[in-house]
């Protein structure tokens, strides 16, 4: 039997150590941890693969909690059994005993409670995505009955945008030239131009 362990972050601001500190007690081999610094969402992560493609019948793979093995818990169904079903391998999740696979739990009580489990965290991760989404729904409404606008607050305009206007309304300056002039992007300063005649226009 191999051990194998699997570190996941979020960010490279994050800080695996707790996961490390906490794998270090399984005696699992520096050489078989695998670590990946980014989103839980999916499981196309490369040294989740690598891991992956290691495991064989028998392995016993360890993980700090679920979370750090995905954050879609239909998809952590998914990749809980293909490992324990269809390579043969155990899980043991430190900070949730009742989830692990191994020895200890290799009856079919064991596998049932492992199941009941892993569904119940499913059906409150989704229960609580929903209750995200109906607050942030909530939230946007009542900012917007307040009044509160949403998105980038528009930039004012550079000082001297005006003369560089008139000057490019009547020839005798390029969109590119007044941009750097101005310290913008060309395509902001055309924009903006754009703008400042649809205003000139309704004014007439």
């Amino acid at each position: 039997m191999e051990k194998y362990a699997y570190i996941r972050v979020s960010t490279k601001e994050q800080n695996p150590e707790r996961q490390y500190f906490a794998i270090e007690q399984y005696g699992v081999m520096e050489k078989n941890i695998f670590m990946d610094q980014m989103s839980g969402k999916d499981f196309r992560r490369p040294e989740y693969q690598k891991m992956l493609s290691k495991l064989k019948r028998g392995d016993l793979l360890v993980i700090k909690s679920i979370d750090r093995l995905g954050r879609n818990y239909e998809e952590i169904l998914g990749q809980w059994r293909e490992i324990t079903k269809e390579v043969g391998a155990d899980i043991q999740v430190i900070d949730m005993p009742l989830l692990n696979t191994g020895r200890d739990f290799q009856d079919l009580t064991g596998e049932f409670i492992s199941e009941l489990v892993l569904q119940i965290l499913a059906y409150v991760a989704e229960i609580e995505r929903s209750f995200i989404r109906q607050r942030q729904a909530e939230g946007i409404a009542a900012a917007k009955a307040k009044g509160i606008k949403f998105g980038r607050a528009r930039q004012e305009l550079p000082a001297g945008f005006i003369s560089y206007y008139q000057k490019w309304k009547a020839g005798k300056i390029s969109i590119r030239e007044a941009a750097k002039a101005l310290d913008i992007s060309h395509s902001t300063f055309y924009r903006r131009c754009k703008e400042m005649e649809g205003q000139e226009q309704g004014q007439k």
